[in-house]
């Protein structure tokens, strides 16, 4: 019989409702049963595409021994992540402080008041390599509960106290020439990216490098930007056949990823190989950046407009067993399946071998240095042939619930690499997720939800993070389409920032000053797999007053950009985006005006192609026809003796108007 779990619209949630487990929901009934049967509550983060996360629920959450136990002794909650990032947020700050490490699945035993008191992440079914078994935990904090109360109220109030008085320094802005000194000091000169093993694709700090050589000329900058995006494209995270990238990579070579693939990731991805190929002119990140943007519009583009979460990283491998990575490896025999005779030069190009590169003698598709070696044209004929192959196998499932954050970040992406590369049917699509998210997740009041699945709302108010990347995206797509509304709907988001989301001195919170009050209220500076809602939200920020002259959002921008000054020298690598942002700062951002007969007249479209295509870190581009009154910068901008012309600014003062292309290209860097 389904739990109380088959009324959500989480499909991670949805997953559990079948479990024998009496998962309840984060709501404010769950802790009045904890407090009624005096149990404690067990609450168990996770997402639809994590593969841990498959592996304990099906060890022990689907297990009838392991569940009647929890239903007796606990009250079990089950919150999705991605749905819940405050929730998420809280307990996992707790979780890393306790144990120095975290992760998902996050596990945690918490009193009925919400305070947490025994922590971990995944717990195997059986005792391994000297960890406890679930049973064994579960036995042990039942035990802890009935007969040392006390002591398990002592160490949940210190737990609490400990993260309510936890505070963030702030200061001003900072030179980035240390921050960069720091990566250096990480930067992996032989593979690429930072640090061992797992290896993320650090796409926050590629975009401040990219930034960075910008404005400085940094050619160290620019090469530690590109021999990264390169050593990504031709490993295996990046997938070969269909495009786009997996989550992280298991080894510190790129070779063998972790399989799932996630609309952020992707994004942002996608974002920094058309920014990298817009300042370098490099084929490998055009076709990286389009072929990541054609992944995400065809595998997670849903049927109301917007985009998907999340492939899984499981999927039948044609015996029943849902297997990691069973859609995406080979073997030199099944390319022989498929291929017959130009098997061979398929398992040279991509690199399978008899051993294999991953598991049971399969191999994970890279690209090894192939440039001008094969036959362009029988390449392309393979590469079409075991893609259509690869269809038809069973597909990894589909986490359908629409991010309005990370529909934010795909707007962008879509926008500026459809508007790059002359495809409008990205522009278009990008276009279509703005208006589901105006459409649906937006209320009269300009307050956001922040999720969806099947065209219906879910119950859960935005954070700072879906308020500052859906505002971000906004103002992309004005850049792009020169619709004034974009930048009015931008506007409102970050009216609720401002009054919803910022404390004393401008410093922001993860969670609006009327949302759920959990037992701290959230704030983080630092990136994770998407940039920190604090730092998203000071660009936002930059960009809108870029384009309007607001001295209170720019003001509110510089307070939010202060703790990239005590942080950017430490933790380079965690602040990526803040410190990206610091670049636009640092830089003005300039403000580009074009102004023509109308968009569609070609000489006025050519400046305004080149506008955006300028390197000038963070300019914000307004395009328009004479007179035009969608965009503060295009008032009083007259065309050059009747031609289109455009002005270049800093803080409103402007250079003289131009209508050569070439001159604004070197006005913007590009």
């Amino acid at each position: 019989m389904p739990n109380r779990l088959a009324q959500a619209t989480s499909p991670y949630l949805l997953q559990h409702a079948d479990n024998p487990v009496d998962w309840w929901p984060w709501e404010a009934e769950a802790f009045e049963e904890a407090r009624r049967r005096d149990v404690p509550v067990f609450l168990s983060v996770g997402y639809s595409a994590c593969h841990w996360c498959h592996v304990m629920a099906h060890e022990s959450f689907e297990d009838e021994a392991t569940a009647a136990y929890l239903n007796e002794h606990f009250v079990s909650v089950k919150v999705d992540r991605e749905e819940r990032p405050d929730v998420d947020a809280v307990y996992m700050e707790a979780v890393q402080a306790a144990t120095g490490h975290g992760g998902w699945p996050m596990s945690v035993f918490l009193t009925p008041e919400a305070e947490p008191f025994y922590f971990g992440t995944y717990f195997p079914p059986e005792p391994r390599h000297g960890s406890p078994s679930f049973r064994q935990i579960l036995q042990g904090v039942h035990q802890a509960w009935t007969e040392r109360r006390e002591e398990v109220a002592d160490v949940a109030g210190k737990i609490t106290r400990d993260l309510a008085g936890r505070e963030l320094a702030h200061g001003g802005a900072q030179e980035m020439a240390q921050a960069l000194l720091g990566l250096t000091r990480e930067y992996d000169a032989r593979r690429g990216g930072f640090g061992g093993a797992p290896k993320f694709p650090p796409s926050m700090v590629l975009e401040f490098l990219l930034r960075h050589h910008a404005r400085t000329g940094s050619e160290g900058a620019l090469q530690m930007a590109a021999d990264t995006c390169e050593r990504m494209a031709r490993g295996g995270l990046y997938d070969q056949l269909g495009g786009g990238f997996a989550r992280y990579s298991v080894d510190r070579d790129w070779v063998v990823p972790h399989f799932e693939k996630m609309l952020y990731d992707n994004a942002l991805l996608c974002r920094v190989y058309a920014h990298l190929w817009r300042a370098t002119g490099s084929d490998l990140a055009r076709r990286v950046a389009l072929e990541t943007a054609e992944f995400m519009v065809r595998e997670l583009g849903t049927a109301e407009g917007g985009f998907a979460s999340a492939l899984d990283a499981d999927s039948d491998d044609g015996t029943g067993r849902h297997v990691e990575g069973a859609y995406y490896v080979w073997t030199p025999e099944q390319l022989a399946e498929v291929l017959g005779e130009d098997a061979g030069l398929a398992a040279r190009y991509f690199g399978v071998t008899e051993e294999g590169t991953f598991e049971h003698g399969q191999s994970v598709l890279q690209l090894p240095q192939t440039d001008g070696v094969f036959d362009a044209e029988r390449v392309a004929s393979v590469r079409e042939r075991l893609l259509g192959a690869r269809s038809a196998r069973p597909a990894p499932g589909r986490d359908d619930k629409v991010v309005a954050a990370w529909n934010g970040l795909a707007i962008a992406a879509l926008a500026e690499t459809g508007a790059y590369f002359d495809r409008p049917d990205l522009v278009d699509a990008a276009v279509r997720a703005a208006d589901l998210l105006v459409r649906l997740h937006l209320d009269e009041h300009g307050r956001l939800t922040r999720t969806s699945k099947d065209g219906r709302a879910g119950a859960h108010a935005g954070v700072l993070e879906d308020y500052a990347d859906v505002a971000e995206g906004f103002l992309a797509l004005a850049q792009v389409t020169g619709e004034g509304v974009w930048l009015e709907f931008a506007e409102l988001l970050l009216g609720h920032v401002r009054t919803r989301f910022t404390g004393e001195e401008g410093t922001l919170f993860d969670t609006a000053s009327d949302a759920e009050k959990l037992i701290r209220r959230p704030q983080d500076p630092t990136d994770n797999a998407t940039p920190s809602g604090w730092t998203a939200a000071a660009g936002a920020l930059l960009s809108y007053a870029a384009h309007t002259g607001s001295e209170a959002h720019r003001t509110a921008a510089e307070q939010a950009l202060g703790v990239v000054r005590t942080l950017g020298p430490r933790a380079p690598r965690f602040v990526g985006w803040g410190l990206a942002v610091a670049e636009a700062l640092l830089d003005g951002p300039r403000e580009v005006a074009v102004v023509g007969p109308s968009l569609d007249d070609p000489d006025t479209s050519a400046l305004h192609r080149t506008a955006l295509l300028g390197t000038a870190p963070g300019a914000v581009v307004a395009a328009g026809a004479e007179g035009s009154e969608e965009f503060p910068l295009l008032a009083d901008r007259p065309l050059r003796r009747g031609a289109p012309a455009a002005y270049v600014c800093r803080n409103f003062v402007c250079e003289a108007p131009t209508s050569d292309a070439e001159e604004l290209r070197a006005a913007l860097g590009g």
